[in-house]
């Protein structure tokens, strides 16, 4: 187990340094138009896998990087670029964990480098657990797998909604309902292999930011997959529902469900993602408050906007080291007894919101345009506070956390 530290060693400075020159030099570039066109930037996500960024090779040496700060540190990076086409780029990474979290090792070996392809024939993944009327209330869900013992198949049913790639990916990790008296506890994870019938794009969303980032329903029609995408096997399955049934009938302790399991290893990479946005709106605010001049001075002279760049930039150091503790913390196997990878997703998320309103106001009406960064960086910072649970979603796994209390 690693020590924790603050300080990058030479191989992840390097690496760092080659992200973010990708990111100055490909990603910040395109930008603004894909966000204009709403479409998958496709020719940046293939140029990220001739370079190497879009691989499972990369992932997995950030995924597994001994001191836990390779991914928060990769994620900031490009997501200081541009959080649309970033998240065009990191959004089969969501799917991925959902396979490493709950699969075995040949799931894990089959399905992953089909998530990526390579550079001559770039794939995507999806994950899709969020529905129509389960976003948070994870117990909600009413997409349901039922298992076909004569063939060996399950046969799932149901729509999903606010999935990243959904439709358009060629591997669905699809969440489902497999005990619906369980609730969150009778959920399981399944691979959707490629042209599987029965899955088809619903509707795709024009949304308020990360515009580059496709974003569907994906509508699940009596589609059966092989008993083998089951993520973690049957005897898996069948041994922790039946743990379940237990403790309900005894009221003991809660078990972790599908989903959960994926967030939980996702959520301080959101902050991650968070903190390159909000530092990228600082840098842009700090920038133009050292070369506007007002009054025949720069406006950074004056107290009342150098104090909020200060506070700024105090916010982001802060959010930045929630992301890496937590992320140190997972890699090191230790437990988030405070809800820890929570605290650094929501302190994150609320940060960048925070930060890029601020960045606008420094700017004044320039920042309203869309001829500055700024404008774009403040809309695609909202998503932070609401996907992977929503910063009231966070708020009350801490609270849970803290007090060992079912608060609702």
């Amino acid at each position: 187990m690693a020590e924790f530290t603050m300080e990058l060693n030479d191989e992840q400075k390097e690496v760092r340094d080659w992200l973010h020159g990708f990111a100055a030099d490909v990603i910040r570039p395109a930008a603004a138009e894909w966000d204009e066109r709403e479409e998958t930037p496709w020719p940046v996500i293939q140029e990220a896998a001739k370079v190497g960024i879009y691989s499972l090779d990369f992932y997995a040496q950030q995924y597994f990087d001994p001191t836990g700060l390779g991914i928060p540190m990769a994620m900031e990076e490009l997501f200081w670029g541009d959080a649309g086409i970033a998240l065009s780029i990191v959004g089969t990474g969501l799917a991925a964990v959902g396979v490493l979290a709950n699969g075995t090792e040949e799931q894990i070996g089959t399905w992953v480098p089909q998530m990526y392809g390579d550079a001559g024939d770039v794939k995507l993944a999806a994950f899709c657990s969020s529905e129509p009327d389960a976003g948070s209330d994870v117990a909600s869900m009413r997409t349901r797998a039922v298992y076909d013992e004569a063939k060996d198949e399950w046969v799932i049913n149901g729509t999903k909604t606010w999935a990243t790639n959904g439709g358009i990916a060629n591997v669905h990790v699809v969440v489902a309902v497999v005990d619906p008296e369980l609730g969150s506890k009778g959920h399981a994870s399944f691979i959707v292999p490629p042209n599987t019938p029965g899955l088809t794009q619903g509707q795709k969303f024009k949304k308020h930011g990360i515009r580059a980032s496709h974003t569907a329903e994906v509508v699940l029609d009596n589609v059966r997959v092989p008993g083998s995408c089951l993520l973690g096997g049957k005897a898996k399955l069948d041994e922790r529902l039946a743990r379940a049934r237990e403790r309900a009938k005894a009221g003991g302790e809660r078990v972790k469900n599908a989903a959960m399991a994926t967030f939980e290893a996702s959520r301080p990479a959101v902050g991650a993602m968070a903190v390159g946005t909000a530092r990228a709106a600082y840098e842009v605010a700090l920038d133009y408050a050292m070369t506007r001049e007002q009054f025949g001075r720069p406006i950074i002279d004056n107290q009342g906007v150098a104090f909020q760049l200060a506070e700024m930039a105090t916010q982001i150091d802060a959010a930045r080291l929630l992301v890496w503790r937590a992320s140190w913390m997972a890699i090191s196997g230790k437990p988030f007894t405070a809800a820890e990878g929570s605290m650094s997703k929501l302190f994150a998320s609320e940060t960048a919101k925070k930060v890029t309103a601020q960045a606008i106001q420094i700017l004044g009406g320039n920042g309203y345009t869309r001829e500055y960064p700024v404008e774009r960086m403040h809309r695609d910072s909202a998503i932070y506070t609401i996907f992977e649970g929503t910063s009231e979603i966070q708020r009350l796994v801490i609270a849970r956390t803290l007090s060992g209390m079912s608060i609702r």
